[in-house]
């Protein structure tokens, strides 16, 4: 647990120093100044993250045509969230179906007032309730712990260093450098090409980090970590039987296993952790007890108007 925070903070650190450096390259080349290049980055990361804070969870369900709904819409579905949501110290949040057989669920919201749960039609025929219920606790410690959050700063900030990437090399190739730079062109090159890509990876880094903590701790306060790992290895199967077919891929990271079909190389930058740690992890961990759903659960109605039958 404190080993994933520290993790976390320390690649935290390592993405702002990296945006630090390519907007202090980037002033010192066209500017003159190391200053001046890093205030452009502050103001456009700044601009990026304000958008993305009060937006992205509106894109995140229109970009996965996920579909908010009432608990009389979603009764079990919205059973099992409003039973572990007080384990969390939640109010239970906001829930949205996303009208697809692919298995998944994802959680998105920059706090717990504006957070929402979101699971597709396949994965509540897919799961029992047990293992619906490991899924949701995964879901609802990353609400907890903010991790939508997290998310889009590391995010915002990896596109941030894209974009001085970008101006860097355009500067290059016409000319907008200053003659007081002391910056070498084709280190300044080099580290424009490399910058991104370092960006993108400790991204990914992040994102596999929050993945295996939102593991943990939705398996500890559910007290019952096989209920997830079994649902992941069906999930596992399930992604790979039917991958999504719409939405946006840059959204995979929210999902709690990726629904895109990947290829080899693909894999290599995964936003998740691989499926056999995380499972072997969780069962790993000690169990309190198994989870039962309460006496008078609902069973699952599909949504209306999603013409999708149990």
């Amino acid at each position: 647990m404190v080993g994933a925070g520290v993790r976390t903070a320390a690649l935290f650190g390592a993405i702002i120093a990296l945006f630090v450096v390519v907007g202090g390259l980037l002033g010192e080349f066209v500017f003159g100044t190391f200053v001046g290049g890093l205030l452009i980055a502050l103001f456009l990361s700044l601009a990026f993250n304000l958008i993305s804070y009060f937006f992205a969870d509106r894109f995140v369900l229109w970009a996965n045509n996920a579909r908010i709904v009432s608990p009389e819409e979603a009764p079990r579905l919205a059973h099992i969230v409003s039973e572990l949501a007080p384990k969390f110290g939640l109010v239970a949040p906001r829930l949205a179906i996303v009208p697809t057989q692919t298995p998944n669920a994802f959680a998105t919201g920059r706090d717990e007032r504006h957070a929402v749960v979101a699971a597709t039609e396949g994965i509540l025929h897919l799961l029992n309730d047990r293992e619906l219920a490991g899924v949701l606790a995964h879901e609802l410690a990353h609400v907890k712990d903010r991790d939508v959050l997290l998310m889009t700063f590391a995010a915002t900030v990896a596109g941030a260093i894209s974009y001085l990437a970008q101006f860097v090399i355009f500067s290059a190739m016409f000319g907008g450098s200053n003659n007081r730079s002391n910056v070498n062109p084709v280190v300044l090159l080099v580290a424009a090409v490399t910058a991104p890509i370092a960006a993108m990876l400790l991204q990914l880094a992040i994102s596999r980090s929050r993945e295996l903590r939102a593991d943990e701790v939705g398996a500890r306060t559910l007290g019952d970590p096989e209920a997830l790992a079994r649902a992941l290895e069906k999930l596992e199967v399930g992604n790979a039987r039917i991958p999504l077919a719409s939405g946006s891929p840059a959204s995979s990271s929210l999902y709690i296993v990726n629904p895109y079909r990947a290829s080899w190389f693909a894999n290599l930058f995964s936003t998740h952790p691989p499926i056999e740690e995380r499972i072997a992890r969780l069962r790993s961990m000690p169990v309190s007890y198994r989870y039962a759903p309460s006496v008078g659960s609902p069973r699952f109605a599909p949504t209306r108007g999603s013409g999708t039958r149990p």
